[in-house]
């Protein structure tokens, strides 16, 4: 019964992980582990019991183990220890308590995903625009800057090609919601159609 009970409930936390990832980036093998993982914690609390001895026995036995993995999604690790609740609830026969925080707790983050919450609706970016010698780059980019973002600032400027071009660095705020095509279409009509790079981190090294 706490076999069957603990993997029922890994395969629902499972199917809920999957389905709250975002755009379906999740791991096969992270979810097969998330089914796993209540089923061998259920069985390692029946085998420890109310044995003492047996407790610290098995306590030795994992601190020899070595886990060696790059650090997870904090989603991921929550996820882990929501499987570990529920092992450790079938393990003490707790089967009610098991499922009802198991089917609350992936109703709710069924719910979570669906109202996208904690989502940005605006994110920085570093924006390089190449301009000829000739152009005055003070204010030649603001009604476009003023349309597509709701921030902007000019952080470098600095001269390529033997100082026959310039290049602009800005970080700009921008709504997720825009367009970035249109946004870099009206800023290449206005530098002759040179070279313009959006990057979608703005702390990036490389400036």
């Amino acid at each position: 019964m706490t076999i069957v009970v603990s993997f029922v409930l890994g395969g629902i936390i499972s199917f809920t992980y999957m389905k709250t990832s975002s755009k379906g980036g999740y791991s096969q093998n992270f979810s097969l582990t998330l089914i796993i993982i209540p089923t061998v914690i259920a069985i390692i609390v029946l085998l420890i019991g109310s044995n003492v001895a047996r407790a610290f026995s098995l306590a030795g036995t994992f601190s020899i183990i070595k886990f060696r993995s790059a650090p997870g999604d904090p989603k991921d690790i929550s996820y882990v220890l929501f499987t570990m609740a529920a092992g450790l609830a079938c393990g003490v026969g707790f089967f009610g308590y098991a499922v009802l925080f198991t089917v609350f707790l992936c109703l709710l983050m069924f719910a979570l995903s669906i109202l996208n919450f904690g989502a940005k609706k605006t994110s920085q970016k570093l924006l390089k625009i190449t301009i000829p010698e000739n152009l005055d780059y003070e204010g030649a980019f603001d009604d476009v800057f003023e349309k597509f973002t709701t921030d902007y600032e000019l952080i470098k400027v600095k001269t390529t090609d033997l100082g026959s071009l310039f290049q602009l660095v800005y970080i700009v705020t921008m709504d997720n919601k825009l367009s970035q095509k249109e946004f870099l279409d009206e800023l290449r009509c206005r530098n002759g159609n040179l070279n313009i790079t959006l990057s979608m981190k703005p702390d990036s090294p490389e400036y």
